[in-house]
């Protein structure tokens, strides 16, 4: 007979056969839920809603004799009616999953204690102090449903809810909803302070290592019989329904791993613990399997959590570490190794196996970064793009917006990724053809929706296009193009070789163009000019591709050859190595460069050197972006080119004028300062700008620090600034003969507009001298005029002249701008420069960005102190930045920031301090901030302050505040100054975690 059986004989022959001596509604109730549903051979479980009305019959407030409504009496039909409840749970082996659908939070709290009660728990104890081993083995169990129930409530009410859609609004089904809303947030509020103690109960019981029983109908039958009549069987081993060691082991490893996790959100190191209960209940149920469990767990959202704590966590195995794809995104994601997460999405292009909506959401967060202002992420947004794009057209997905907005200017570079993405997307040798349809209609709409015809012929002449659209199916998409340009016809299978082609059609000529356009080698580009021009001698194939651009100063020289293949050769090789430059491709700059060298070497000394001055320019390129990157310094034969460029002198060369710009700075940010200070030629100082301001940036810069000799020769740099950023006054006669001024036009007597030389700095320098001695002459500048309410700071601010004789002639609103587009750009090269930090935040200070201002003075302090670990130099928290954070913070209405800032003046501004705490509208933490305080008398007056008030609790803190001995103003001078630097050190650091 089996376990249920017996509950159900014993239950039915317990039964009397007449009412006991209680109400005949009492007897009813049990007599329908026994008949109902224990006698049958296969009963189905009782209805839970059954639970819900005996526990509201048997909590119904009575009323006595004065119509005063009084707690339900604890009476004979009241305990019936909790035993039937009991009895229902019992029946469905207390299934938490099962209870916690169909009841809500405080009929199942109700529930529950009422078996805490029944199995003899005393009310009021904490189970936390309660020792689980030596209670009864049905008391233990009660204790740990119920604890288990605890913590599964917390972690479900964490969960988003869906709304129910409400009906018709009625008044009493309103206040009941109401009432039972606020029931369940106070359930939530005990259990959530309890959560602690359920843990360490739950804890506990993992180290029982017994079996434990459950109550069912017969023990309850049996408890609720005469104290006489019971003969301690309920307190033996073997009552109830035997729930294995390892049963419970299995079920409160979940549900300690689920709270774990949720607390994971605030405490990171909480997921260690949740990935240990997880992977344990992995091994039970792997042990014992799911079937064995009297409580059922849901193996699709452990197999979830498990993964999730496997990617948040840190493993000492790499290779578990990065076993799923998912660890291996989020690897890449925290480490910034996008290359590799661009791989691991074409990867899984074959096998599917990430869902739509985590591609998504990879692909939002990316985006994201890029809008932030990482601009190096929006090649890697574009192939995550394209490789969602392709997986979706797999899928059978609509197309994503993203991919139009994408390619709304194509490229070639974009289609050669596309492209790649499709081949290794799709295994043709043993995909569906459903599949192969699908990509088929993909590269046809694309070829469809493309303007250029050169990127349609890209995808049509593809080996993958070829394979996946039949021949008809592929001349229909040809005539669909020709009839959009008549001028340029595709072929329909791809070009293999030169000496393949034949040399009449014009087809053929249309194949070649593009193939010109496409290559890169020299030598294939040489050929096929050769082919081209052998087939007509009516055609400038320089000008079939517009993107093909040769500054004019070279362009009048190389158009003026006479032979017309010479000419398109050198032209080409000149314009894509131009290109090529210009997308950072160094290594196909180089071989097109050298080709072109040995080309014109024959017969142009002219363009020889012209190409000798584009490799400098090259090599300077491919230095600052390699070897330069890491600080090392170029080769001494590229510094002796560099100076020979400045100092040629060949008559009737085409120069152009970037080359020489990258030159001075090239020398700038290397530090040749010397040279350019003693050994410029005078007439190329007096005929080019860029070597002019090189070299009076550069005098200044070989003279700092010492501000004697600096100022000689900062004298000359302030003058061609101060020229450079003034305007002239235009006068202008109107109709009634009056004259008008007008100001606003910038002056030509400066050696280069305003615009050009931000610029210059903005795209060329990345000295941190440079760039500091620059930002002073602007900061000061700045500070020259008369109406300047706040100066910045700056460092050697003080070589400059002080004064102007001519302070309107200065636009000073575009000297603002240039210091903030300065600083700005100073930032992006060096985050960590204290010095810079400070002129940012003064730059905030200025224009009342008050909270912006504090984050940067924070900054500066942080970087230059080891996150205030170590003392902020004074140079750097000077009496002007602290007063400046007082202000900030006094408008910011956080005014016990404010007292505490003014301990850290040289001399203690007490005045401040006592009229900030006097406000009371602060919007800081207040007395959580008094144990920052290290002077004595600002405590005393806090301690006054409160008294006064009448704020005990507040003035309380104060004291314990001034109590600490280490602030006895007996102790030796370096106690007090530890303490203050110990409490500078915490208050800093809570202040950068407010506002960083």
């Amino acid at each position: 007979m089996s376990a249920e059986a017996a509950d159900r004989e014993a239950a039915t022959s317990s039964r009397p056969c007449t009412p006991p001596q209680t109400s005949w509604f009492e007897f009813l109730l049990e007599e329908a839920l026994l008949e109902q549903h224990l006698q049958k051979p296969s009963p189905d479980p009782p209805p839970v809603q059954l639970i819900v009305q005996f526990l509201e019959q048997a909590s119904k407030p009575s009323v006595n004799e004065q119509n005063q409504v009084q707690p339900p009496p604890d009476n004979k039909r009241n305990r019936i009616l909790k035993l039937l409840a009991l009895k229902v749970a019992a029946h469905l082996k207390w299934d938490l999953d099962v209870l916690e659908k169909s009841l809500s939070v405080p009929v199942l709290n109700m529930l529950l204690n009422e078996l805490l009660c029944i199995s003899k728990v005393p009310p009021g104890t904490k189970h936390v102090d309660v020792d689980l081993s030596s209670l009864p083995p049905t008391t233990a169990m009660a204790i740990l449903l119920y604890n288990r129930w605890a913590i599964r409530t917390i972690v479900q009410s964490s969960f988003p809810v869906k709304q129910v859609k409400p009906g018709p609004p009625q008044l009493n089904v309103m206040n009941q909803m109401q009432q039972e809303k606020e029931l369940t947030e106070n359930i939530l509020k005990v259990l959530k302070e309890q959560a602690a103690d359920s843990i360490l109960v739950l804890e506990g019981a993992l180290k029982l290592n017994k079996d434990l029983y459950v109550h069912t109908i017969r023990t309850l039958d049996l408890l609720a019989m005469e104290p006489g009549m019971v003969n301690g069987e309920t307190e033996s081993s073997t009552a109830g329904l035997k729930i294995s060691a390892e049963e419970i082991e299995c079920q409160v490893c979940y549900d300690l791993g689920a709270i774990y996790f949720q607390q994971g959100s605030t405490n990171a190191a909480v997921h260690e613990n949740a990935k240990e209960k997880f992977f344990r209940t992995k091994e039970l149920i792997a042990k014992n399997g799911s079937s064995s469990l009297h409580f059922t767990i849901d193996e699709e959202r452990l197999a979830g959590y498990c993964q999730a704590c496997g990617v948040l966590t840190s493993s000492s195995d790499d290779a578990s570490q990065q076993a799923t794809p998912y660890s291996q995104i989020h690897s890449c994601m925290k480490s910034g190794n996008y290359q590799d997460l661009v791989k691991i999405f074409l990867e899984d292009n074959l096998t599917l196996s990430l869902p739509v909506q985590f591609r998504q959401s990879v692909l939002r967060e990316l985006f994201q970064k890029a809008q932030q202002g990482n601009d190096a992420l929006d090649e890697v947004c574009f192939k995550v793009c394209m490789c969602n794009t392709v997986c979706d057209v797999l899928q059978g997905q609509i197309i994503d917006i993203q991919f139009c907005q994408l390619f709304l200017k194509p490229s070639k570079e974009k289609i050669d990724f596309l492209l790649e993405v499709c081949s290794r997307s799709i295994n043709l040798e043993n995909a569906s053809e459903a599949l192969k349809r699908k990509m088929a209609a993909f590269l046809k709409n694309l070829c469809l929706g493309l303007e250029d015809l050169q990127l349609v012929f890209m995808i049509s002449s593809h080996e993958l296009f070829i394979k996946l659209l039949k021949d008809d199916e592929r001349k229909l998409l040809i005539d669909q193009m020709r009839k959009r340009s008549p001028r340029i016809n595709l072929c329909t299978k791809p070009v293999t070789s030169f000496y393949d082609i034949p040399a009449s059609a014009s087809v053929n000529i249309g194949q070649l163009e593009h193939q010109l356009i496409l290559s890169v080698d020299p030598w294939r580009i040489r050929q096929i000019l050769i082919e081209l021009h052998g087939m007509t001698s009516e055609r400038q194939f320089w000008t079939i591709s517009n993107k093909w651009e040769v500054p004019n100063v070279y362009g009048n020289v190389i158009l003026g050859i006479k032979d017309n293949l010479t000419r398109d050769l050198v032209y080409i090789l000149m314009a894509k190595g131009l290109h090529c430059c210009a997308i950072k491709d160094f290594v196909h700059a180089k071989q097109l460069f050298a080709a072109c060298l040995e080309l014109v070497t024959e017969f142009s000394p002219k363009l020889r050197q012209v190409m000798l001055n584009e490799m400098l320019l090259l090599d300077i390129y491919t230095h600052e972006a390699g070897a330069g990157v890491s600080g090392e310094r170029p080769p001494s034969d590229l510094i002796s080119r560099v100076r020979g460029y400045l100092e040629m002198r060949v008559p009737d060369i085409p120069l152009r004028q970037v080359i020489a710009e990258e030159c001075v700075a090239f020398l700038l940010n290397w530090r040749e300062n010397e040279y350019l200070t003693m050994q410029v030629p005078l007439p190329l100082v007096q005929t080019n700008p860029y070597v002019k301001l090189g070299q009076l940036l550069a005098a200044t810069c070989k003279e700092l620090p010492g501000p004697k000799e600096s100022r000689r020769t900062a004298k000359d740099l302030w003058e061609v600034v101060v020229q450079i950023c003034s305007v002239s006054n235009q006068h202008k006669r109107g109709n009634d003969g009056r004259v008008s001024l007008i100001k606003h036009r910038e002056s030509t007597l400066g050696i280069m507009y305003r615009c050009v030389f931000l610029n210059y700095f903005l795209l060329f320098f990345y000295e941190p001298l440079v760039l500091t001695t620059i930002l002073s002459l602007f900061v000061k500048l700045h500070n020259v005029r008369e109406d300047i309410v706040n100066d910045i700071a700056a460092e050697h601010i003080s070589i400059w002249p002080s004064s102007i004789p001519n302070l309107q002639s200065v636009d000073f609103e575009a000297v603002a701008v240039t210091v903030k587009e300065l600083v700005s750009y100073a930032l992006t090269i060096n985050a960590n420069n204290h010095f810079w930090l400070i002129i940012q935040a003064d730059i905030y200070f200025a224009t009342n960005q008050y909270s912006a201002a504090l984050h940067y003075y924070l900054q500066a302090g942080a970087v230059c102190s080891d996150f205030f670990n170590k003392m902020v130099p004074p140079d750097v928290y000077t009496d002007q930045v602290i007063k400046r954070m007082i202000k900030c913070c006094s408008l910011l209405n956080c005014h016990t920031q404010v007292a505490i800032l003014c301990q850290f003046l040289r001399e203690v501004d007490y005045k401040t301090a006592f009229k900030a705490l006097q406000e009371q509208n602060s919007h800081d933490a207040m007395d959580s901030y008094y144990e920052y305080i290290w002077d004595v008398t600002i405590l005393e007056y806090l301690t006054y302050l409160h008294h006064k008030r009448g704020e005990t609790d507040k003035r309380q803190i104060a004291i314990k505040a001034i109590g600490q001995t280490e602030l006895n103003a007996s102790n030796p001078e370096e106690v007090l100054q530890l303490a203050a630097q110990r409490r500078k050190k915490k208050f800093l650091q809570a202040m950068a975690k407010l506002y960083f």
